[in-house]
């Protein structure tokens, strides 16, 4: 039983997991909005939440922070720089989950994550 079990497997390795949430995030960060499963979107939902409130700072630490969990210089600059200045007086929910279809493939609920 998965009670009070904190994150989602979605059927992969640790570090493939962290590999997803960090491409996840990364195509977030470019496009604004993706289109991904359900589970990965509700997954990459805390992980971009917990980006955007660490780079809410500012300051030097936060460029290290985020530049360590995604290890991409310009999504970095993105996030600290444009993003989070949005988001300063808001406490949570930046971003917004919409289910959208069945994918033909496999049935796999799809749905666009984007930013509020």
């Amino acid at each position: 039983m998965r009670h009070k079990h904190g994150y989602r497997k979605l059927n992969r390795t640790s570090s493939h997991r962290a590999a997803l949430l960090k491409n996840l995030s990364i195509a977030l960060t470019k496009e604004g909005r993706i289109e991904t499963t359900l589970p990965k979107a509700k997954e990459l939902r805390s992980y971009y939440e917990k980006l955007i409130t660490k780079a809410s700072t500012g300051d030097f630490n936060a460029h290290r922070a985020i530049f360590a969990m995604l290890q991409h210089k310009e999504c970095t600059n993105t996030i600290v720089n444009e993003i989070a200045p949005k988001y300063a007086e808001r406490n949570g929910g930046y971003t917004r989950i919409i289910k959208t279809r069945m994918r033909k493939g496999d049935s796999a609920p799809m749905a666009i994550i984007e930013l509020v």
